[in-house]
Order: structure tokens, then C-alpha cells, then sequence
């Protein structure tokens, strides 16, 4: 489990969480100093259902340029002046993919009603019924599928803490990334903040006060075609079960459906979800997962590093989300989502605190042309705590012309809130 984990420092407890797992010079640069910005906010809806559609990637055709829904649904795209006659897109897997012109779009209140397209598995004819043969040959592929060249990328991360019903920190960043090409194993990705910003309500953990460690490092371990860690590797496979359940539509293409779970005789904590192949090269289009709940309940007896004591930790859940994006017959990560949930109890008290800790990054551009590594000493690492190495939220226009996962009311509403507190504190 080591592989995939991400850091969560208690100040009275050290929690080490499950998780499996701009460049300055790019296309974005370039496009936002010449050109005029327009930008489009909406929702994405079920058809069928009108139920919001989450984390869709929301992108503009035959460019790099994205972003992805947020978990109401909502979306907000910057696009500058000479792209306005190209068309918006919509894409998530199970749904057909959505186009429209910008031309036909306003600013804000934009809804798209998209289309589930599930395929029966009966009407395809599957290259190998055994869902783990198809998963050894997908890993194999990886060199080809995926991009054989460095690139730079442009990524918006956003983490926050929830104790009970209340947000008690968010931090949010815009990054540049060296993304390392996928042919070469040995060579690593390097990611540094570009610009970011933070609102943290400090006084509401008194108790016990944690952060992020890893932060945005950690979303890019979580690229499993880049490292398989314990879930795509020939010795990670004999932990698993896997079950061929259907196809799906993604990107315009179908995808095998593999579902997975941990043995019943494996006696600790792995994962269970589905990973989500391309039927024609076998590309791991997407993968969800979480902590099994086979094990779930020994999950704290492997993540907790050090603690207090009198403090109990109980991991509730642990749930992950990878997806890819295709540009050009190459496949490129897209988007990152990790959430974890746990309760927290000193013995002698009669309540308990339940923790969500969340965080999300959104490809939001990629320049394969001009490429930048970065030092070393420049980019972030798996110890840094990324809440302490950001500013205070202060200027509303923080973020210009960047595109950013359009945040939920209630995030908004947090930071005003937990802006507010910082403010009078000062004063």
C-alpha cells in the first residue's frame, strides 16, 4: 500500500492517508497575453435523469485547452478571442459526447443535457473474455498509447479539510508540471507552484490541528498508467478478483468495464473499483477506486504513523478518481480526485469528529513544444505541506484569465466566511 499514499499531518496525531495509489511558457501564456478572454460558466445535466453530471471534462475542440465540472455540476471555461468559432465539448464515460458552438453560448446559466450511451457487452465482440489478460496486455501497451515525449502541463489543484459539516481549509494552486514521458519509467515528473493561494479557520481544530503532506505531488503519483504501483503490476494482480461487467462510452470511443476487488484471503487493506480500457488499443481511459471494505476497518492500523495518546482514528473511506483525455491518438492524464473520510474520538469525550479531506486537479492545458525542466529545488516534494507554502486568499481576481474547477457554492461561501474570521482576527 506504501506506493499510494498521501500524508496527512495531525498536530497531536500524524495520519498518513490511503490514497493507492502553468508551465510559465505555454499555450495558455501565449493565448492570454495577445488575446482578449471570454469566459463561459454552466452545468452539465443528465438528460434522462436532470441530475448534475460530476467531474465531466468540459473542453474546447481540437485544442488542449479544459477543465472539468465541479461536484454540483457546474463548470467555468476561459477561452481567448480567436478560439470564439470553435465548438465547447462535453465528455465523461457512459456518455455520448456533447458539442455546441460558442457563438451559441452566454457568459453564465449555460445548461447541457448530455446523453448516457452504455453498450451491451452481448453486442461487441470481445477480444479475450479474461478481464485480467486484457489488463497485462492494456500495461503493455502503455509506451504506445500514451505520450512517448515530455510535455508541459498546466494544472489547477484545489485541497480542502471539512470537519463535520464546516470547511476549515482551503488551498488552491495553479501549477506547472514537467510531465516526463511515459516510455521512460525511471524518469520523474516535476511539478512546482506557479501562483496560489489559502484561507484557513485555524482556531476551528484547536484539538487537533492536520494538513495535506504531498499535496499536488501526490495527484500526479496517482497517474496509475505512469506508476501501476499496487494496482497494475504482474505482482499486484494476484491480489485482486476481476469481472468483466460491460461497455461504456468515453471520449467518442467504448470501453471495457473491468471491475476489481481484493481477495477474500488477503488479510490487509488494498482497494476495490473499476478501471475503464479502450476497446481498439486498450488504453486505461479512466479508473475509480477506494479502500476495500473488505479491510476497511484495519485501514487505520496501516495508516497511522504516530498519535496522542487517548485518540482513536477510524478510517471511514477512501475514494479515488483517475481519468484520461485523448489529443491527437495520444492519451494524456486529465483530471485527479482523492477523498478520504475518517472519525476522530479522544476516549474521555463523549462526541467525535468526522474529517473529509479532499483534493482535485484538472489538466487544464498541455504544450508539447516548449519544454521546460524545471530543477529540482524548484519543484514540489512528497514531505512539503502545501497549505504553508501559499498566500492568503486577499484579491477576487486572484486567478485572471486561468481556467480553475469552478468551485461550489458552499466553497465559495466558505473562503468569504473563513476570510471574513482572518480579517477581524487581524484587525
Amino acid at each position: 500500500m506504501k506506493k499510494y499514499f498521501i500524508a496527512f499531518i495531525l498536530y497531536s496525531a500524524i495520519l498518513q492517508g490511503i490514497s493507492p495509489l502553468k508551465a510559465s511558457y505555454n499555450m495558455n501564456t501565449v493565448f492570454f497575453q495577445r488575446d482578449t478572454i471570454h469566459s463561459f460558466a454552466g452545468k452539465v445535466l443528465d438528460k434522462s435523469t436532470g441530475k448534475p453530471i460530476i467531474f465531466a471534462t468540459v473542453f474546447v475542440t481540437n485544442t488542449r485547452i479544459g477543465t472539468v465540472t465541479n461536484s454540483d455540476g457546474e463548470f467555468l471555461i476561459k477561452v481567448p478571442d480567436f478560439l470564439l468559432n470553435s465548438d465547447i465539448g462535453v465528455a465523461h464515460l457512459g456518455y455520448s459526447t456533447f458539442r455546441i458552438a460558442f457563438s451559441a453560448l452566454k457568459p453564465e446559466g449555460n445548461v447541457f443535457e448530455i446523453e448516457s450511451a452504455p453498450y451491451p457487452i452481448r453486442e461487441v465482440v470481445i477480444r479475450n473474455e479474461d478481464p485480467l489478460e486484457l489488463l497485462r496486455e492494456a500495461v503493455s501497451k502503455i509506451p504506445e498509447n500514451y505520450s512517448k515525449a515530455p510535455v508541459m502541463m498546466t494544472s489547477f489543484y484545489r485541497e480542502t479539510i471539512k470537519q463535520n459539516r464546516s470547511y476549515v481549509a482551503i488551498a488552491e494552486a495553479v501549477l506547472d508540471a514537467y510531465k516526463s514521458s511515459y516510455s521512460k519509467s525511471t524518469e520523474s515528473d516535476r511539478i512546482r507552484v506557479f501562483q496560489g493561494r489559502k484561507s484557513q479557520d485555524v482556531k476551528k481544530m484547536d484539538t487537533i490541528l492536520f494538513k495535506f503532506q504531498g499535496g499536488p505531488y501526490t495527484s500526479y503519483l496517482l497517474d496509475v498508467a505512469k506508476h501501476p504501483g499496487e494496482l497494475l503490476t504482474p505482482e499486484a494482480f494476484k491480489y485482486y478478483d476481476y469481472t468483466m461487467k460491460g461497455i461504456v462510452s468515453i471520449h467518442e470511443t467504448m470501453a471495457y468495464v473491468i471491475e476489481f476487488d481484493q481477495k477474500d484471503i488477503i488479510d490487509f487493506p488494498l482497494y476495490s473499483g473499476r478501471i475503464y480500457l479502450d476497446t481498439e488499443n486498450l488504453a486505461i481511459v479512466g479508473i475509480e477506486f477506494g479502500i476495500s471494505k473488505k479491510r476497511i476497518e484495519q485501514a487505520s492500523d496501516y495508516l497511522i504513523r504516530k498519535k496522542p495518546l487517548g485518540l482513536n482514528v477510524d478510517v471511514a473511506s477512501g475514494n479515488y478518481l483517475v481519468n484520461y483525455r485523448i489529443i491527437d491518438g495520444t492519451w494524456y492524464l486529465a483530471y485527479v480526485r482523492t477523498e478520504l473520510k475518517f472519525h476522530v474520538k479522544w476516549k474521555k469525550k463523549l462526541f467525535r469528529s468526522t474529517y473529509i479531506t479532499t483534493s482535485e486537479m484538472a489538466i487544464t492545458d498541455f504544450d508539447p513544444d516548449h519544454i521546460d525542466k524545471f530543477k529540482m529545488r524548484e519543484a514540489t516534494k512528497l514531505t512539503d505541506v502545501f497549505v504553508d507554502n501559499v498566500a492568503d486568499m486577499e484579491d477576487p481576481d486572484f486567478w485572471g484569465d486561468y481556467n480553475i474547477i469552478k468551485p461550489e457554492e458552499s466553497i465559495e461561501a466558505a473562503i468569504e466566511k473563513l476570510s471574513r474570521k482572518l480579517r477581524r482576527r487581524a484587525e
